[in-house]
């Protein structure tokens, strides 16, 4: 009798205990898109980048935690624009996961969510390595990443509705956070409104014209082709018509090139990071910008 009172008693102490809800599973391409998740998620996602912020985006190299990753996803949410199309699609076929395939609920392109520049007429290998659906490094324009917000906050809440005022709510205090560092660097960077920049591959055109910038040319003679000494010397003849106030260089890219151009014609070189991680000061988005910014901004 005492037995079967006291499993009474664990039981209804058991089922006294909150029940808790399991957190959404979400994988990234990339690890700006990590952070803003985790921004507008909270403690309600758990949230994995399958990129380092210091690689090549176009050519990732896949390792098998790739898949499991994959394999266990709620969520795949992706740059999109075809930046990933060199090495993803191998990698969701092998983790079969049908919730985060394309199509599926559990897929957000975020490419989607913003105005795409540079769209080609016509796709060819002549041109280089175009992407057909437009320049995809968007998301290098702060202004971009409000809208990149808005469309993750709408996904997390039709996959957790539970949790859905969660993510409203972190919604609003981002955006009033980035909001205000937009008019920080709205306020430092205008000082740089026309001057002439190079820069080695397009990573970094959304980031000009949002600021006034002018492209002078790019180091790589076509996307995802390396200079050659012809298209150096045309690119010097540029130089020696405009002011050119800096050489803008990723961290990925070889760097020889972008060296000679800036020793032979006094042009300071700058690595500008391309997402979270590419630097050692750029540990999430608000200070990978605030490191864009202060690097262009030569303070």
């Amino acid at each position: 009798m005492k037995r079967t009172a006291l499993f009474v008693i664990l039981a209804a102490g058991i089922l006294a205990l909150p029940l808790t809800a399991a957190k959404l599973q979400v994988v990234t391409t990339y690890p700006y898109i990590a952070k803003l998740t985790e921004h507008i998620g909270g403690a309600q996602v758990n949230v994995h980048a399958l990129a380092g912020g210091q690689w090549d985006p176009h050519t990732i190299m896949a390792k098998p935690s790739f898949i499991a990753k994959l394999r266990r996803a709620d969520l795949l949410i992706i740059n999109g624009a075809q930046l990933e199309i060199g090495w993803l699609p191998p990698l969701l076929s092998q983790a079969n996961n049908p919730k985060v395939n394309v199509g599926s609920q559990g897929m957000l392109d975020l490419s989607r969510a913003v105005k795409l520049i540079d769209v080609p007429d016509s796709v060819s290998r002549a041109h280089g390595d175009i992407h057909p659906d437009g320049n995809p490094h968007y998301y290098l324009n702060p202004d971009n990443m409000l809208p990149l917000a808005e469309a993750i906050a709408a996904k997390l809440e039709r996959m957790d509705p539970a949790a859905s005022q969660t993510f409203v709510e972190n919604l609003a205090q981002f955006k009033l956070k980035w909001q205000a560092k937009l008019a920080e660097w709205e306020k430092r960077l205008a000082p740089l409104s026309g001057a002439w920049v190079i820069e080695y591959h397009k990573n970094y055109d959304y980031l000009l014209r949002r600021y006034g910038l002018q492209l002078l040319g790019t180091v790589e003679l076509l996307p995802g082709i390396p200079p050659t000494s012809k298209h150096i010397q045309e690119l010097e003849n540029k130089i020696a018509g405009a002011k050119v106030r800096c050489i803008l260089q990723d961290v990925y890219n070889p760097d020889e090139a972008s060296r000679h151009l800036a020793s032979k014609h006094d042009i300071p070189m700058i690595k500008l990071p391309h997402d979270v991680g590419a630097v050692r000061e750029a540990e999430g988005l608000f200070s990978m910008f605030d490191e864009i910014v202060r690097r262009l901004s030569h303070e």
